[in-house]
């Protein structure tokens, strides 16, 4: 996601190399989604005590801090560069901000599968292939039978999700800008710092007491398993697979985050939604490996 040939390594990449060097590139992958979700599910159990302000504020906070010190980004950028940084930084903080939102009025596995949504139409925006036009049906229909079984879902919660999918459209596509003017770990970093910029005020004034021990050391667990090690395990995997291998990989998340959610925050899917799940998953692969088979990937 860089131009540059040659990007500062980060300081602790040699240790990443050897600790996962022996681990098949898919199993870090799918470790990466386990532990995202995994994280949003510890998020929502903060959620009793700091609300979903506190508990994103806590997350961007201690994910600036560690990223910061991970990639030790360079402050020397020109105006455009800054500028870009900005505009990543505030969407990373929204999309993070809607999803943790739409976390407290419905289940996990359905708030995945909604934000899905974005990456999968940033995937078939401007294709003119017929199946791609059958994904793109195929994940309509998802929706609609997540609607159609929604029981009690929350519409608010379902519009937060969709609107933490919009965000995630768009990071995929400052990202691209971001990569042709920082190198790949300046750009994450200061983005990160720029999100928690936002977040962490509104966080703080929502709760006063936010930074109390034992919430420092939940947010800090919140952030490593959401951000720091999926990011990490990621990178180490994107350096063994080819990109369409990575992204319909990435494809099974709903599916994870609908499985984790039953087992560790007891929320049971109608039937109907499970299927509305698949179709997701399915659309997000098949929508993958179309755009990299157009691209020559």
């Amino acid at each position: 996601m860089t131009t540059n040939p040659t990007p500062k390594p980060a300081p602790l990449a040699p240790l990443l190399g050897r600790t996962f060097g022996a681990v098949p590139p898919t199993a870090l992958v799918l470790l990466g989604i386990v532990s995202v979700q995994v994280g949003a599910a510890w998020a929502k159990h903060l959620f009793a005590a700091v609300g979903p302000l506190g508990t994103v504020a806590l997350r961007l906070f201690f994910a600036a801090a560690v990223l910061l010190v991970f990639w030790r980004p360079s402050l020397r950028l020109p105006r455009k560069a800054w500028g870009v940084v900005a505009v990543y930084g505030l969407i990373l903080g929204l999309m993070n901000l809607c999803f943790y939102l739409s976390l407290a009025r419905i289940p996990l596995g359905i708030a995945v599968t909604v934000e899905f949504l974005g990456p999968l139409v940033v995937a078939l925006a401007g294709s003119r292939r017929w199946l791609d036009a059958f994904w793109a049906v195929l994940a309509a229909g998802g929706v609609a039978l997540l609607m159609e079984g929604r029981g009690n879902l929350d519409l608010v919660g379902l519009l937060l999700a969709l609107g933490a999918g919009t965000c995630w459209g768009l990071y995929i596509l400052v990202s691209a800008s971001l990569g042709r003017h920082t190198t790949e770990g300046n750009g994450l970093a200061l983005g990160m710092v720029v999100a928690a910029m936002v977040v962490v005020p509104f966080g703080v004034a929502d709760n006063p007491g936010l930074f109390q021990p034992w919430l420092l050391v939940a947010g800090l667990g919140v952030s490593l398993l959401s951000s720091v090690i999926p990011y990490s395990l990621e990178l180490e995997a994107l350096r063994k697979m080819p990109p369409r291998v990575f992204g319909i990989l990435m494809s099974v998340e709903p599916a994870l985050a609908a499985l984790i959610g039953l087992v560790l925050l007891q929320e049971s899917l109608q039937w109907t939604q499970w299927v509305a799940v698949v179709c997701v998953v399915v659309a997000s692969a098949g929508a993958t490996l179309g755009d990299s088979r157009s691209k020559g990937g």
